[in-house]
């Protein structure tokens, strides 16, 4: 191209005679693919033109010397003589890119983008006798570069979440901006894949949109429902005489259209997901650009009709999900709190209260005692709802289903079908449903939700299964061993603090895991307290044997310290003093208590204590170096003799140096293999390597997961341990 516009510049510059020039224009422009044409005289007569010219603008081929406003008359609307005018005046070249042309007669009007160049042409004077116009069409550039823009902007709707229907309302309206002689539609499968829904016709009317809503997949069904059901692309150039339109063709003539190109649109694992269509207002058979345009944009109809199907899929799943936890945490919670309910008339008005109103309007609760029925528990979301229990007739109906429960061990309710039976329900009650309480083979009680609103769904109905299964195996419980508990929670109240205090300079952690399944009282205790002088006591200790006796025991050893310890300012005499209490107090009993207790004071550097051992497992003194100290010194079990001869020993603690206290529950552990724990083990498990976490409540930690490991998870004897660690 270089080489041609040299030689234009070359024949722009020292014309010729007119022949000679129409024959180099010829040469040079003839077989070339941009435009050319040779304009004459001020009124710009078309002197030459090459094909491309006609191809491009139209125009009789055969007429030349003619002025190019009459040849090609819609060009001087739009400016174009003006601007070859300009160029003839002042001999300035004008040069324009991607200008805008309409093309063509009334009626065949085509839109065209072309990158001009109007050149001046003198004659051998150097005058001005035309201009030479080279152009070269950029329609297809242009409209890819729309076309790109625009695939891109829905790609980024898409990848944004946008809305499916903003995003196929736009993409319609784009090509319908970029060929405006076309109509889109885009049409959705149902969940089924049987039928087509409404997904976008912006530029089709109301009454047309909503006809074609719905239609169904098959032959013959239009273009939509023909394409969808072949999984192929229909082309219909004549609505009014195409047999696939039969049943349309009044509804399309209303619409004003004649001809339907639909494309299915077809997801990455080759499932229908709807139709892409374009309408025209003449019969008219597609263009390849056409064919390339439905294709291209019902791959991103795809896209988008995907990411929408998953996001929907996502939040079904995600709402199915907090469904499931919803229910999960309402049974775990109603279970948590009928648990929570010491006695068997407790739990079954609590498994009453939490139905009501989350499953059901109303609810009986009704227990099998000496062989008759008693209800137990009423609940009721509302005043007007109880009233309906008093109803004529309204109580024999509960409990005669409550009976036919008792007997079948199954659920009952007024749906006839499914597995469970089917009972019309009592008058003024619009559902009710009968699970049966059972519990180790038996069925001991009947809850029955009742409906005075929209029936019971299977979901309240299995809500209420699972939670009457979770409650009677409660309440059960808590008729079995009510009284057992009531015992040792009423003996056990005195056994431990509530919490342990805080104390300066120190860390402070204890565990107590009870012998079996805590049901009987045990005899291991610890304690601290504060005393005067900003000193502490702490102690650990063991009461021989179980039950009532050792807890009352232990309540009185805790009690004489706290008492003693706060007038005897000597460890030995607080001792001594609880050895006194044993003796004179429990003289006709077999009492015996070992016991570690100590007193705390603060030093400017450490801290210190002052411990006194009675028979008790020796103290372990962890330093902060990782070494283990045995405290050894020991006196002899309390209870046993009239006077205790114990002497106190002193322990210096350091910063990261701890006390570890433990009852014979740790150190007697025994192994499958009958083995004891032993102090050996348990300066082991004190080993900072076996330590997962820092402080006093690491080192319990390690303790109990060591003896855990060797003995396993329930143990003959109580366990309590109660570290001091120094900061």
């Amino acid at each position: 191209m270089s080489l041609q516009s040299d030689r234009l510049d070359a024949v722009a510059a020292h014309p010729r005679s007119p022949p000679r020039r129409s024959e180099e224009y010829e040469d040079l422009f003839d077989q070339a693919p941009v435009i050319f044409a040779a304009l004459s005289g001020p009124t710009h007569l078309l002197e030459a033109a090459n094909p491309a010219f006609f191809e491009a603008f139209g125009g009789d081929r055969g007429r030349s010397d003619v002025p190019i406003g009459e040849l090609i008359p819609e060009l001087a609307p739009q400016g174009v003589l003006d601007r070859l005018d300009a160029v003839y005046r002042t001999g300035t070249a004008y040069r324009a890119r991607a200008g805008r042309l309409v093309l063509g007669p009334p009626g065949a009007e085509r839109e065209g983008f072309f990158d001009f160049t109007y050149e001046p042409r003198r004659d051998a004077l150097g005058q001005i006798d035309g201009v030479v116009v080279i152009a070269v069409e950029t329609t297809a550039s242009h409209h890819a570069q729309l076309l790109a823009a625009e695939q891109r902007l829905l790609l980024e709707q898409i990848a944004s979440d946008a809305p499916l229907g903003e995003i196929l309302t736009g993409m319609a309206r784009a090509i319908e901006e970029l060929s405006p002689e076309l109509i889109v539609s885009v049409l959705l499968t149902d969940p089924d894949g049987t039928h087509l829904l409404h997904g976008t016709g912006p530029s089709l009317p109301a009454f047309y949109n909503d006809a074609i809503d719905g239609i169904a997949v098959g032959p013959d069904v239009g273009s939509c429902g023909t394409a969808a059901y072949l999984r192929e692309p229909v082309i219909v150039t004549d609505i009014a005489t195409d047999r696939r339109w039969r049943d349309y063709r009044e509804l399309a003539a209303r619409a004003d259209v004649a001809a339907c190109w639909s494309t299915p649109i077809m997801g990455t694992d080759d499932r229908l997901l709807g139709t892409f269509a374009m309408y025209h207002r003449a019969p008219k058979a597609p263009a390849d650009k056409d064919v390339a345009l439905s294709g291209a944009f019902a791959r991103i109809a795809a896209l988008a009709i995907e990411r929408h199907q998953a996001l929907e899929a996502g939040r079904a799943a995600q709402e199915r999900e907090k469904a499931v936890r919803d229910d999960l945490a309402f049974v775990l919670e109603a279970s948590t709190a009928i648990t929570r309910e010491p006695h068997y008339g407790d739990c079954l008005q609590c498994l009453a209260r939490l139905t009501v109103p989350a499953l059901a309007p109303l609810c009986t609760v009704h227990v099998l005692e000496d062989g008759r029925t008693r209800r137990i528990a009423v609940a009721a979301a509302a005043p007007a709802d109880e009233e309906l229990l008093a109803a004529p007739g309204m109580q024999d109906e509960v409990e005669r289903a409550v009976r036919r429960v008792l007997a079948s061990g199954t659920t009952e309710t007024d749906q006839a079908e499914g597995a469970r039976g089917g009972r019309p329900a009592p008058p003024g009650v619009t559902d009710y449903v009968s699970v049966p309480l059972g519990a180790r083979g038996r069925t001991f009680g009947v809850l029955t939700l009742l409906a005075t609103g929209p029936p019971l769904d299977g979901h309240a109905i299995a809500l209420a299964e699972e939670l009457a299964r979770r409650a009677a195996s409660s309440a059960d419980n808590a008729h079995q061993f009510t009284d057992r508990v009531r015992l040792a929670r009423d003996l056990q109240a005195g056994l431990l603090p509530p919490e342990l205090p805080s104390i300066p300079g120190a860390d402070l952690a204890a565990s107590y895991h009870p012998a079996g399944e805590g049901l009987d009282v045990g005899g291991d205790f610890y304690d601290v307290f504060p005393l005067p002088d900003h000193r502490w006591a702490l102690m650990i200790g063991d009461v021989c044997g179980r039950g009532a006796l050792a807890a009352t025991t232990t309540g009185m050893v805790r009690h004489t310290a706290r008492a003693a310890a706060r007038l005897l300012h000597d460890p030995v005499a607080v001792v001594a003093a609880i050895n006194d209490a044993l003796t004179e107090g429990l003289v006709d009993e077999d009492v015996f208590v070992s016991l570690v207790y100590g007193e705390l004071r603060h030093t400017a550097s450490h801290l210190t204590l002052d411990l006194i051992r009675a028979g008790h497992v020796p103290p372990l003194v962890l330093r902060a170096d990782g070494t283990v100290e045995q405290v050894t010194q020991s006196g002899l079990l309390l209870g046993v003799a009239p006077a205790f001869d114990g002497g106190a020993c002193r322990v210096d603690l350091f910063p990261g140096d701890s006390l570890v206290l433990v009852t014979d529950g740790i150190t007697e552990a025994r192994s499958a293999a009958g083995e004891f724990f032993d102090e050996h083990r348990l300066a082991a498990a004190l080993h900072p390597r076996r330590t997962a976490f820092g402080g006093a409540a690491g080192l319990i930690e390690s303790v109990n997961t060591a003896v855990t490991a060797f003995a396993g998870p329930s143990t003959p004897d109580d366990q309590a341990t109660l570290v001091l660690t120094a900061t």
